[in-house]
């Protein structure tokens, strides 16, 4: 920076910090004696959260069908008691007070809805679910029910998505009229993709797995979590375009998706635009956002949390030095340390916990989960129909 550009950028992050004041990312943890008594499922993904340190959770039975994974998930949770599938988990554990459901995608909302039927609280790892009659169904789910559910979108909690989510609702941003989300996830080596039995893209036996194939946007939770996370808008329409090449994995997926990578416009709800990529062929990874507001922007980097930017209008550009939100006291302080997917992994356990000691609506409610899902449905059969503009349901309350 010459001197103009460094007086800009210190003006407009001093205007910035006069504006933020105090920022809570969540509610306090309550201080009570009550223990959750949890159920793990799927030993993969699953076993690399912390609700296990949460002084009011104890994991007391995990699950899953490979025996190497429950013997990780008995060891990241310390846990004694395992069973060979959730179904028997359900019908045997009696001690049981929520479970948190990290099995395929395919099998979200069957899962959730199986321990809902057992009088259970579910915590359910992303995507919600793989169809807009799956969307209608886990919405009746939950609502018949009465009981928790959140959807644990990693996307919430990374820095800047919290960041920009202060600065929205303290006017600093201003009306965020574009935004732009990303999530690059790399399949790797063509060839090894196919050649690679031990690989995440297929099951013990060999066949194929869920993630086999998987169109794009079928998968768009780490972005609209950057958007439903932020300003709470719902998308109102699609329009979507894919690309892909002859490859196995396009030509012979359970899906019928002929896309390594999807591109879409959406129109939200307020009028603002939305341009969001999911791209699984690409030199390139990481789950980020740009928003920009007729106030101010906000850029993410590559990694998602160092060398973001933050802009103000006619006052340049700035770094980013996020505060220490693992200091919050949403997050009790075993769970202090650093985590998955850009330090969210503690503050979904810890938000889950707390929301059901206080019996109330988590911040990733059914309702939430939904709005950052089914747009990515609908973009699909756009993408399928060479950018047909598509209306997107609303599955709220």
């Amino acid at each position: 920076m010459n001197r103009r550009e460094l007086l800009y950028a210190s003006g407009a992050a001093a205007l910035t910090r006069a504006r933020l004041g105090a920022f809570q990312v969540g509610r306090p943890a309550p201080a009570t004696d009550r223990k959750i008594r949890l159920g793990i499922v799927g030993g993969g993904f699953g076993s690399q959260f912390s609700f296990h340190e949460h002084p009011n959770c104890e994991v007391t039975a995990v699950t899953d069908l490979r025996p190497d994974r429950r013997s990780r998930l008995q060891q990241a949770y310390r846990c004694e008691t395992a069973y060979e599938s959730l179904e028997t988990m359900l019908r045997q554990e009696r001690r049981l007070d929520a479970v948190a459901v990290f099995s395929g995608a395919h099998d979200h909302v069957r899962h959730v809805e199986a321990c809902m039927k057992q009088g259970l609280h579910v915590y359910c790892a992303v995507p919600a679910c793989q169809s807009l009659e799956e969307a209608a169904r886990l919405k009746s789910v939950v609502e018949k029910s009465g009981l928790t559910y959140m959807m644990g979108e990693t996307s919430y909690y990374r820095p800047g998505c919290i960041y920009a989510r202060h600065l929205y609702e303290t006017g600093a941003i201003g009306e965020i009229f574009y935004s732009e989300v990303n999530y690059y996830h790399d399949r790797g080596d063509l060839k090894q993709l196919v050649e690679d039995k031990k690989s995440r893209f297929y099951e013990p036996d060999g066949s194929r797995s869920w993630r086999w194939g998987l169109a794009p946007l079928y998968y768009p939770t780490h972005c609209l979590g950057f958007i439903v996370g932020v300003t709470k808008e719902r998308i109102r329409s699609v329009s979507a375009l894919g690309w892909g090449t002859k490859h196995p994995y396009l030509t012979e997926n359970r899906y019928r998706n002929p896309f390594w990578n999807e591109s879409a416009l959406m129109a939200t709800d307020k009028g603002h635009m939305v341009r969001c990529n999911v791209f699984w062929l690409v030199a390139e990874d990481g789950e980020r956002a740009n928003w920009y507001g007729d106030k101010g922007s906000l850029y993410m980097s590559n990694s998602g949390h160092h060398g973001d930017l933050a802009a103000e209008r006619l006052k340049g550009a700035r770094p980013v030095n996020y505060p220490d939100y693992l200091q919050d006291p949403m997050v009790p302080k075993a769970m202090r340390h650093a985590s998955g997917h850009g330090g969210s992994h503690v503050f979904l356990s810890a938000e889950f916990i707390n929301a059901l000691l206080e019996k109330r609506a988590p911040a990733v409610d059914v309702y939430k989960a939904l709005a950052m899902t089914a747009p990515g449905l609908v973009g699909h059969q756009s993408a399928l129909k060479g950018g047909e503009r598509l209306p997107v349901p609303s599955f709220d309350r």
